[in-house]
């Protein structure tokens, strides 16, 4: 009885023909394997077994395989001159091999499932707002706390996270509010010719910057930047069970992680959106002498008699509240973190999209209601 292992293949124009011979088990498995995933799976494949005199679970598992190879790309394999108890032995490990399930069809069926789907979603949206002002509270409370108790503020945290989320922050606000000016200034220059009012591009750009574009796009930018590290921040020390020690320690996590965080915003927001103002004027300035040569000399004319101060005000009287969602938000979803790396990554992504949805949201509750008074 030979232990060496013959495998034949040859090419026809509609199929494979591959002939082994010899004994097929574990010990020919590493040289047989490459061979028969060569096989490429473009035809039928006839497989003949007659000369085959050994064959064990090893064997039969690669030639399944590679039986559902050719029936993954469409075609067939049939076996040829087997002995019965090699079929016998090619069924059972066929059998044996575990079949993916398929995965479950979760869409909703039919116009009933549709509106149980809506009405889920329309009570997960409640959840998450009564989470949102639950974290708020807590953090109104503990702000409370903090003013009566001064000495038990942690005001070197403060300072850190000032430096964090404001002055680190300030390169990436300065560019894209530039960049945004930019932008603006063209496309208005280009609009605006076609009637002969170039000169309003400078209303167009200091009213679109000052009173919607620059404070929203700093806070979006923020959100994005601070809301997954203020998460990832406090996920990672829920992971490792430091707030449980915190808790032991008679230290409250609250008092110390949300409050110095959410005030490092509240400060700092409004600082970026004046310089996100200041570098989205300058880079507007800057295209509009470039596209319609007009002086910066004029702009600052122009900027100041045709823009109103009331427009800033708009612009920087929401930065406040922009800064406690995304501190709230951000925060909140840290304490949310279980204990593993997947729900500290799931909880990352969710506090940059709420963030980002709320102040979209809260920009478009403000521009409502400054239309409404009149301002």
């Amino acid at each position: 009885m030979s232990n060496a292992l013959s495998l034949a293949i040859d090419t026809a124009p509609e199929r494979h023909f591959v002939r082994l011979t010899g004994a097929f088990t574990v010990h020919q498995l590493p040289e047989a394997e490459p061979r028969l995933r060569a096989i490429a799976a473009d035809r039928a494949v006839t497989l003949d077994l007659g000369g085959l005199e050994r064959l064990d679970t090893a064997g039969a598992w690669a030639l399944d395989r590679l039986e559902a190879r050719i029936a993954a790309a469409g075609f067939s394999l049939e076996t040829q001159g087997a002995e019965p108890h090699l079929v016998a032995l090619m069924e059972r490990v066929d059998k044996a091999i575990p079949t993916p399930d398929a995965p479950e069809d979760t869409r909703p069926k039919g116009l009933t499932g549709r509106l149980d789907a809506i009405g889920r979603r329309v009570v997960d949206m409640g959840k998450h707002g009564g989470v949102f002002l639950n974290a708020f509270g807590m953090f109104l409370y503990r702000l409370g706390q903090s003013l009566r108790h001064p000495s038990k503020f942690h005001f070197t945290a403060l300072v850190a996270h000032c430096e964090d989320v404001g002055w680190r922050a300030v390169p990436i606000v300065s560019l894209l509010s530039f960049l945004i000016g930019v932008v603006l200034a063209f496309q208005g220059a280009t609009q605006l010719r076609q009637f002969g009012a170039e000169v309003f591009v400078v209303d167009l750009i200091a009213i679109s910057i000052l009173r919607e574009l620059g404070i929203l796009l700093t806070s979006i930018i923020v959100a994005g930047r601070t809301a997954s590290a203020f998460t990832a921040a406090i996920g990672s020390m829920k992971m490792r069970e430091e707030i449980d020690a915190m808790q032991t320690l008679g230290i409250d996590p609250a008092h110390a992680l949300f409050v110095p965080r959410i005030l490092a915003l509240i400060l700092m927001l409004p600082i970026l959106g004046l310089v996100a103002n200041v570098m989205g004027l300058l880079g507007g300035g800057i295209m509009s002498y470039l596209v319609l040569d007009i002086s910066p000399g004029i702009f600052v004319v122009r900027l100041i008699e045709g823009t109103d101060v009331s427009n800033v005000f708009i612009g920087l009287v929401k930065a406040p509240v922009f800064a406690v969602i995304i501190g709230v938000v951000g925060c909140n979803a840290g304490m949310q973190v279980g204990s593993n790396a997947e729900s500290l990554g799931r909880q990352t992504s969710n506090a940059v999209v709420q963030a980002i949805f709320a102040v979209i949201v809260a920009d478009a509750i403000f521009s409502v209601f400054f239309a409404e008074i009149g301002l």
